[in-house]
C-alpha cells in the first residue's frame, strides 16, 4: 500500500495542475464552462485523499512498522487512541491531515447555498486559487514529507511518541488548529476570486459563515494547547510567548481583525480592499505558523527539527504575499476606504482591528526576532516573556475597554445610549476601588480586571435595554463570545500578576507553606508494573486553616524508549478560586523530593471563558438562501 498510496498522491497532484491549467487558459478567453469539470476535480481529489488517509491510519493501529512514520511516532506499548491521533502527532501525518481538512471542506463548498449564489466566472476564480492551494499540499507529500516512506528490513518495534504528546489535549489540540487553517482557506480564495472577477462585497456575506467556523477552531486549538501546556509541560502557566504559541497566535489576531472589518464591510459597504486582504493574509500567517514549527529557524518547545519543509513553505509563502498584493493593489471604482466618524460603533470596531493587527506585527516580529537579531550579532537574540507581557498585555487591557464601551456607540456617530454608557463606566471605577481595597494594586491588573467587570455589565446591560438583540440569534452569539472574552481577561488579571509559587526541597512528613496553604509531603511512591514507563510520585496532603483542601500527587515519569529524560506529570486541586498547583521537579533514592508548588487564583476561568465563546460563536451563522 506504500507505493499505491503515494501513487494516488501523485496522480492527484497531476490532476490538480492538469484542471488549474485548462481553467485559467479558458479564464485567459472569457470562456468559464469548466465549473462542473473543476467541481468534479474536487471531488475525486477529495476521494483519494480520504483513502490514502485511512491507510495510513489503519497503519498507525496495526502498527505496521514498514511505514517509516508509523515507526517514528508509535510503539507496542502505545495506546490504541494515542496510536490514532499519531495521524497529526509527526511532521508528514500532520500535512497529510491539514490537506484533508482542506480538501474535505473545499467539497462541501460545493454543495452549500452561498457557492450557489457565485457566478461562473466568480467560481472558476475561486477552484483556480483553491486548486493552486492543494498542489503546494500534494507536492509536500509526495516530496519531502511523504508519509508513506517504506521501511526495510522491519524492526519489531517502534520509537514511541514523545510523552509530551501523549496528553488527552494534544487529542484534539493538533486537529482543531488544522481545522482552523483548513478553514480559512475558503474565505482567502472566495476574497481573492471575488475580487478577480470584479465582484462587490459580497463575497463577505458568502464567506461569514466559514470564517466563523475557521475562527471558532482556530480558537478552540490555542486554548486547548494552552491548557495543555499548563497541565503537561509543568511549568505553572499556560503561555510562556513561546515561538510555536506564538505562531499559531498570529494568524488568531489577523482573523479576529477581519471578523471586526468585515462587519463594517457588510453594514456601510467600506474597507472591500482592507477585507480582501486580511482574508488572504490569515490564510498565508496559517503556513508561516507551520513554517515556524517546521522550518527548524527558531528553537521551541515543541518544534519539529529535521524537516525539509522550511523552503517549499517559504517560496509558496513569498508567492501568496506576491499574488495578494497584485490582486489587492489593483484600483477598483468600488473601494472605499474611509471611515466616516470613528466616534461611531463602525468607528471603534475599525479601531480594534487595527489593535489586532498591532498586537499581531508585535508578536511576529518577536517570534523573527533571533534570525533579525543574527544581522548585527553573531549569537541570535530571542524576546523573553518580559518583553511581550510588557508590551502586549496593555494592548489587550484596552482592547477588553474597547469591547465594554462599543456597543454604546451609534452607527452614525456619538454615544447612542448616555445613561448606559454612564452606568457601565461607573461599574469600571467601582470595580477598580473594590479590587484596589481588596489589595490588587498592580496597575495593569487592576486597569484589566475593571475592564473585565464592565465587559460584563455592558454585555448583560445590552441585552436588557435592547429588545431587538435579544430577539437576534445571531446578537447572542456576538455577544456572548464577548462575554467569554471578559471571563478569560479576569482570568488573566489575576492568575498571572497575584501567582503565588514556592519550591522546597522536603523528606517524608514535612512541610512547606505557599500562601495560606500548607503541603504536608507523606511519601514518595514507585510504580514499575507499567511496560511502558516508570512513574514515581509525591503525596501531598494540603489544608489551609486546619481544614482539609485536598490530596496531589505530581509525578516524574521515565518512558521506555526515551530512557534519557524524564517528564513531570503536575497535579492539580481545581477550584474556581486559587488553584493549587504541584510539580515534582525532582527526588532521590532515600525518598526525599523536591517539589515547586503554586497558587493560580481565577485560572479556569480562562478555560470556561474560552470554552463559552468557542461554543457559543456558533449562534452567529446566518442562514443563507440558495439561488
Amino acid at each position: 500500500m506504500h507505493a499505491i498510496s503515494f501513487t494516488a498522491l501523485l496522480l492527484s497532484m497531476l490532476a490538480a495542475v492538469g484542471l488549474t491549467a485548462t481553467a485559467g487558459m479558458k479564464a485567459l478567453k472569457d470562456d468559464f464552462d469548466t465549473v462542473a469539470l473543476l467541481e468534479k476535480g474536487q471531488i475525486l481529489l477529495t476521494v483519494v485523499v480520504l483513502a490514502v488517509s485511512v491507510v495510513l491510519v489503519q497503519a498507525l493501529v496495526v502498527r505496521d512498522y514498514s511505514y517509516v512514520y508509523v515507526r517514528d511516532y508509535t510503539d507496542n506499548f502505545l495506546p490504541m487512541f494515542y496510536a490514532v491521533t499519531a495521524f497529526w502527532a509527526g511532521q508528514n501525518g500532520s500535512f497529510l491531515f491539514w490537506y484533508l481538512c482542506v480538501a474535505v471542506m473545499g467539497c462541501c463548498m460545493i454543495y452549500t447555498p452561498g457557492y450557489s449564489r457565485l457566478d461562473d466566472r466568480t467560481k472558476v476564480y475561486f477552484w483556480i486559487i483553491f486548486f493552486l492551494v492543494e498542489i503546494f499540499f500534494l507536492f509536500a507529500l509526495t516530496g519531502p514529507s511523504n508519509p508513506f516512506m517504506r521501511l526495510d528490513p522491519v524492526p519489531a518495534d517502534g520509537r514511541g511518541m514523545n510523552p509530551l504528546l501523549q496528553n488527552p489535549g494534544m487529542i484534539f489540540h493538533p486537529p482543531l488548529l488544522f481545522l482552523g487553517y483548513a478553514g480559512y482557506t475558503i474565505p482567502c480564495c472566495l476574497a481573492l476570486a471575488s475580487r478577480l472577477s470584479g465582484g462587490g462585497r459580497e463575497w463577505l456575506d458568502l464567506c461569514r459563515n466559514w470564517n466563523i467556523v475557521a475562527w471558532i477552531f482556530l480558537t478552540s486549538g490555542i486554548i486547548l494547547g494552552a491548557w495543555w501546556a499548563y497541565m503537561e509541560l509543568g511549568w505553572g502557566g499556560y503561555w510562556a510567548w513561546d515561538p510555536v504559541e506564538n505562531a499559531s497566535l498570529i494568524p488568531w489576531l489577523v482573523g479576529t481583525a477581519f471578523i471586526h472589518t468585515a462587519i463594517v464591510g457588510r453594514t456601510r459597504g467600506t474597507l472591500l480592499r482592507t477585507n480582501v486582504l486580511l482574508a488572504s493574509l490569515t490564510l498565508l500567517l496559517c503556513f508561516f505558523a507551520t513554517f515556524v514549527v517546521r522550518s527548524g529557524l527558531i528553537d521551541s518547545v515543541h518544534a519539529f527539527g529535521g524537516s525539509r519543509m522550511g523552503v517549499p513553505l517559504l517560496v509558496f509563502m513569498i508567492a501568496g504575499v506576491a499574488f495578494m498584493l497584485y490582486v489587492c493593489l489593483v484600483q477598483r471604482k468600488d473601494d472605499v476606504t474611509r471611515i466616516d466618524d470613528f466616534t461611531s460603533r463602525p468607528g471603534m470596531l475599525f479601531l480594534a482591528s487595527w489593535l489586532f493587527l498591532c498586537l499581531g506585527a508585535i508578536v511576529f516580529l518577536g517570534v523573527l526576532w533571533p534570525v533579525i537579531s543574527t544581522l548585527w550579532s553573531a549569537n541570535p537574540v530571542g524576546l523573553d516573556a518580559g518583553f511581550y507581557n510588557r508590551v502586549c498585555l496593555p494592548l489587550f487591557a484596552v482592547l477588553a475597554l474597547i469591547m465594554a464601551v462599543c456597543p454604546w456607540f451609534s452607527q452614525k456617530s456619538g454615544i447612542s445610549d448616555k445613561p448606559a454608557m454612564g452606568l457601565v463606566l461607573g461599574v469600571g471605577v467601582g470595580a477598580a476601588v473594590v479590587i484596589y481595597a481588596l489589595g490588587y494594586t498592580q496597575p495593569l491588573a487592576l486597569f484589566s480586571s475593571a475592564s473585565g467587570f464592565m465587559m460584563v455589565a455592558s454585555i448583560t446591560l445590552y441585552f436588557v435595554r435592547n429588545k431587538a438583540a435579544r430577539a437576534f440569534l445571531p446578537s447572542w452569539g456576538a455577544y456572548g463570545v464577548h462575554m467569554g472574552v471578559a471571563l478569560m481577561v479576569l482570568g488573566v488579571a489575576f492568575s498571572g500578576p497575584y501567582k503565588v509559587e514556592g519550591e522546597a526541597v522536603l523528606t517524608p512528613g514535612q512541610t512547606m507553606n505557599v500562601g495560606s496553604y500548607e503541603i504536608l509531603f507523606t511519601e514518595l511512591t514507585h510504580d514499575h508494573a507499567n511496560p511502558a514507563m516508570n512513574s514515581h510520585a509525591a503525596l501531598l496532603t494540603v489544608t489551609r486553616d486546619g481544614k482539609a483542601v485536598g490530596n496531589m500527587a505530581p509525578e516524574k515519569r521515565q518512558y521506555r524508549n526515551f530512557e534519557q529524560s524524564t517528564f513531570a506529570e503536575v497535579s492539580v486541586i481545581p477550584s474556581l478560586g486559587e488553584e493549587i498547583y504541584a510539580t515534582l521537579l525532582g527526588f532521590d533514592e532515600q525518598g526525599t523530593a523536591s517539589l515547586k508548588i503554586s497558587v493560580n487564583p481565577l485560572v479556569n476561568w480562562i478555560w470556561i471563558g474560552g470554552t463559552l465563546s468557542c461554543l457559543i460563536a456558533f449562534l452567529c451563522w446566518r442562514k443563507i438562501e440558495r439561488r
